[in-house]
């Protein structure tokens, strides 16, 4: 009998601790965008009406009050669009006359950001200048004399200089010039113009924050040549690693949901073993194994068997270096436990997390027991009653070298006690 055991232990070991090292996530997609490309800005400053005010009245030097807001979308790294509303004000200077206006806009701008085409990159990762410009419709309005309301169409152009503060935040500093078509009032409201078909003009000064928008690390004002080439190799090394067929089940890598499969087991399409009895063993190593081994009147292994199995440290959990995440691949090991739990109900089971000697003992310690108790909420949630189960941490395991990485990575595993 021990030397059916070991055999049949042999296998199922090959089966459920091959997965150590694997994931089985579904490969991502080579097309997947790499960066942000929506921003919100916002800009508060000053302004100063260069053209159409009446003779006598004045603005001052830096005139306030004057505040921006807008969305962006940026296309690629290098070009995008931005649609912005913009307040003005209009008081007199010391020592002239009265008056009070307003001017309101609405402005659609392309966008190109000159330090991604002139490379800012290869001597700065956070400064940046994005020149913008296009057209829209404003209005001014004033309380005080003839004018009342006037509307125009207008032209605008202007720089915005960047400093990234973070990947969502960079601080702004704009300077933006409009020039107004058949403007009929002066912007002080106090008589008519007599420039022509462009009447005013106006400069707007202002700082503010650009706030990226986004899932991803980076947003497009930031990614540079470098960036993409390396996006672009990743995606190649991709592909070619993809197409590798690791466990030669006849799926390659990149479409293979179980990259670990044992040898010569069949697979389906998404290379999972078949497992039609959902038992946690395929079907085609389970047909050896009942023809090999001693069955009960089911047809299937034997409970004391697989209770030996599971007591014997055969079926195990694995975790990634200083993770308390089960490697999606072992998470078959969990599978096994919850199937003979659910069979015999009468059955318990410890769960018992170690880690490897890297780090401090106490630490370790804490580690191994979130690692059993990720693999008791797993147990849990596909049924498993939370009192069936029982909590252990057992800290560090030093049966292996301490220097070999691949050693250190079987013993970062949850063992089971069945009782």
């Amino acid at each position: 009998m021990k030397k059916k055991l070991l055999s049949l232990s042999f296998l199922i070991a090959a089966f459920s601790a091959s997965a150590q090292n694997m994931t089985t996530s579904v490969a991502p997609s080579v097309a997947q965008q790499e960066y942000n490309k929506w921003s919100l800005e916002l800009n508060g400053g000053v302004n100063k009406p260069m053209r159409a005010i009446t003779p006598g009245y004045s603005t001052s030097t830096l005139n306030p009050f004057h505040a921006d807001l807008g969305v962006r979308y940026m296309f690629s790294p290098k070009f995008g669009v931005k649609l912005d509303v913009g307040y003005d004000q209009f008081k007199e200077r010391d020592n002239t006359p009265d008056f009070e206006s307003r001017y309101v806009r609405a402005s659609l701008q392309g966008v190109i950001n000159l330090g991604r085409a002139l490379n800012f990159e290869t001597w700065t990762n956070t400064v940046s200048v994005l020149a913008h410009g296009g057209f829209g419709v404003s209005q001014i309005s004033t309380e005080t004399g003839p004018g009342g309301q006037d509307y125009m169409a207008h032209g605008i152009m202007g720089l915005t200089g960047q400093i990234k503060l973070s990947n969502r935040v960079a601080l702004t500093g704009d300077l933006t010039g409009i020039v107004n078509g058949r403007q009929n009032w002066n912007f002080d409201g106090m008589g008519n113009t007599t420039t022509g078909s462009l009447d005013g003009v106006l400069l707007n000064a202002s700082v503010g924050l650009t706030f990226y928008l986004g899932k991803n690390e980076k947003h497009a004002d930031w990614v540079g040549e470098e960036d993409r080439i390396s996006e672009l190799e990743k995606r190649v090394d991709l592909v070619e690693t993809g197409l590798l067929d690791t466990d030669k089940d006849g799926v390659a890598d990149l479409y293979d949901l179980e990259p670990n499969t044992i040898t010569g087991v069949a697979v389906n399409t998404k290379g999972q073993s078949i497992d039609n009895n959902q038992n946690g063993v395929p079907d085609e190593l389970e047909s050896y194994l009942d023809k090999t081994y001693e069955k009960k009147g089911s047809g299937t292994i034997t409970n004391n068997t697989v209770e030996e199995l599971i007591n014997g440290g055969y079926v195990n959990v694995y975790f990634d270096f200083n993770s308390s995440k089960p490697t999606n691949a072992s998470l078959s090991g969990v599978d096994f436990l919850v199937k003979y739990l659910k069979n015999n109900p009468g059955k318990s089971a410890d769960i018992i997390g170690y880690a490897d000697e890297i780090g401090s003992s106490s630490y370790n310690t804490e580690l191994s027991r979130k690692r059993a108790e990720a693999v008791k909420k797993v147990a849990v949630n596909a049924g498993i009653d939370a009192s069936r189960l029982n909590v252990v941490a057992n800290g560090e395991d030093t049966s292996v070298n301490k220097k070999s990485k691949e050693a250190r990575q079987i013993v970062r595993r949850v063992t089971f006690q069945v009782k």
